[in-house]
Order: structure tokens, then sequence, then C-alpha cells
């Protein structure tokens, strides 16, 4: 059954439950614990929790009646408070997910709703969470069947969403086409002509400014120029490389597993699905151009037939690089999501 990455208030989901991200004591904190306790009935809930639960480590998850909310259930995960990255804080993440969904299994749930645990004021880097997330959802779903909704509101996602919708909208209409069109490589066209005449011609030089911006780009373009032979892989760390980023920020914002982008790392012949080589765009942080050239050495091109195409290229073009507002959009327009 489906994971879907949705933009909503998790109070308001239409699920046998909803996962809250508790406390270790019968207290209730910030963001989602308070929102949760509130519209299910505060007091209730924090009485129940104090007969009938007391204190739960953190990593833990335990289950109570949702008194007012649609649900039957309220799944609380204890969430861990990120430290360094470097205290076992992904453990007891993994454990949040993996005891809720087991307790969710167990109580003949059939959908569910999860935020994206810890990463609130608990601290938990957004895409570090997300990825924690899809990973231990994907492998669960791989054994059971589940309706599962991982829900992302708040103010930046929200704020975002709704900067980018009318633009997107707009974009969308202007280029999804029924025909296809031959386009992809039409920049690449125009800056081969723009260099030239200035390879031939000195006399375009006319100042000091413009010799540096020329010999600059000259530098860059004789680089590039070495790299036409290179697989996906050896393309994708020459662009790293180049951009002066780590392996770690790139795979970590583009929400791949470590495992997999070092599979992609040490094998130059690599051939990875297209989704996972568009979200390593999105976490390299490609333009247009370096996208559809990284894209084509894995036998890919962006079609303007393909509304996930379509949708892609407006974060690209526009510089977003968002995965998770990404999925969310695409959720939103009906589409699968790139990381679920």
């Amino acid at each position: 059954m489906p994971f879907k990455i949705v933009r909503n208030d998790i109070t308001k989901m239409q699920c046998d439950a909803i996962v809250n991200t508790a406390n270790d004591h019968p207290t209730v904190g910030t963001g989602c614990d308070y929102a949760i306790y509130t519209a299910a009935g505060f007091d209730q809930l924090l009485e129940y929790r104090k007969q009938n639960v007391g204190v739960v480590e953190e990593g833990g998850a335990f289950i109570t009646p949702a008194f007012n909310l649609a649900a039957k259930y309220i799944i609380h995960a204890v969430s861990p408070h990120f430290i360094d990255g470097n205290s076992g804080e992904e453990k007891k993440l993994r454990s949040c997910y993996q005891k809720s969904l087991k307790l969710a299994s167990k109580h003949n749930v059939k959908s569910i709703a999860f935020p994206l645990i810890s990463t609130g004021g608990f601290g938990y880097p957004k895409e570090e969470g997300m990825r924690i997330a899809v990973d231990v959802i994907n492998a669960f779903l791989m054994r059971h069947e589940m309706l599962i909704f991982l829900v992302v509101f708040d103010s930046q996602s929200t704020t975002l969403g709704a900067s980018i919708y009318p633009d997107l909208t707009s974009y969308i209409a202007d280029n999804y086409v029924e025909e296809k069109k031959e386009e992809e490589y039409g920049r690449h066209v125009q800056m081969t002509e723009y260099l030239a005449p200035q390879m031939c011609t000195a006399n375009v030089v006319e100042n000091v400014a413009e010799i540096v911006f020329y010999e600059q780009h000259q530098k860059q373009l004789k680089e590039r120029m070495k790299h036409m032979s290179d697989t996906f892989s050896e393309y994708l760390l020459y662009l790293i490389k180049e951009k002066g980023l780590t392996n770690a920020e790139v795979y970590k914002r583009a929400i791949v597993d470590k495992k997999l982008f070092s599979k992609i790392k040490n094998n130059a012949e690599y051939h990875p699905q297209k989704m996972t080589a568009m979200c390593l765009c999105v976490g390299a942080r490609l333009n247009m151009d370096e996208t559809r050239d990284l894209l084509a050495r894995a036998g890919y091109a962006l079609s303007p037939c393909d509304k996930t195409d379509v949708i892609f290229s407006y974060f690209i073009e526009n510089g977003i690089y968002d995965m998770i507002e990404l999925d969310i959009q695409l959720e939103e327009h009906g589409l699968k999501c790139l990381i679920s």
C-alpha cells in the first residue's frame, strides 16, 4: 500500500492512528505534542498517561486512546533530543518509527499518520530525519500492508509551499506539453555560440573585468571538456568537488541512503534509477545545464511530456534545493514522490 508525504495538520488526519512526538516523562511539550494534546482533550489525555504509562525512555513508544480526535489511537513516540549526531540519536529515532509501526500492526491499524519525528523542538536535522523515516517506513512496507502518511506542517514548509504554488502552477501550464519537444541541450548550444566569438576575436575584450570574466569561463570550459567521457558516478563526484561540497552534504540534502551513495561513489559504472539521479541533482545544488548533463550520463532526459520532470525542472531552475518540499508538491499534484 502507498506511502505518502503530505502537508497538513496531523490532528486533522482521517486515519486509524496518528503519531505524537512525546517526552519521556508525563509532561506536554510544544509543537506537535501540545497540538495533539489540545485537540484530543488536554486534561484527559495527560491524566491517562500519568495513570497508565508513566516514564518511557527515548526511542520507546506507547499507545493511548485518541479521545476527541477522529483517529482511534494516538501512538506516542518518545523522541530523542539531537545532540551532535554521534550520541545514539539515529538509533533512537529509528526505534521511534519501528516501535510505533509495531504497535500499529499489533492493534490492526490500517492507516497511520506520522509527523517528522524529532525535527522540531527536539532539534534533529530535517533532511536527516526524513531519510531515516523513509528508510524505516519503506522497510516496514515490504512486509506489511498499511497506508502511511508522513505529515509535514510547520511555518517554514507552509510559507515555502504558499510562495511556490502559484508560480509552479503557471510554470506547469507553460512547460507541460502533450507532444515531445527536443530542447534538451539548447542551452549548451547557446553557450557555445556565445563563447566561440570570444575565442576567435580578442577585440571583444575591452577592459580588465571582461578579461577576468573571459579567462575564468575559459578555464571552466577546459575543465569541463576533460570530463566529457565521465560516467554518471565520475561526473557527479567531479561536480561535488567543483562546488566545494562534501559527499555527506550532498546525500543528506538529497535524502539518499549513505550505503547507496557509497555504491555510486565506489563503482564508476553504477547505473542509478532516474529518481535517485534526480535527488542527487538537488543534493548537489546543480543548475539546469549541469542537471541535464548529469542525467544524460545515466541515459535519462527531462521530458516536457512528464509532469514529474516539469515540476522537478521548476525547482532546479529556481534554485529550490528542498527535497521535502519537492516531494510535497509532487504529492499535491497527484504524482509519485521521488524519495518515497
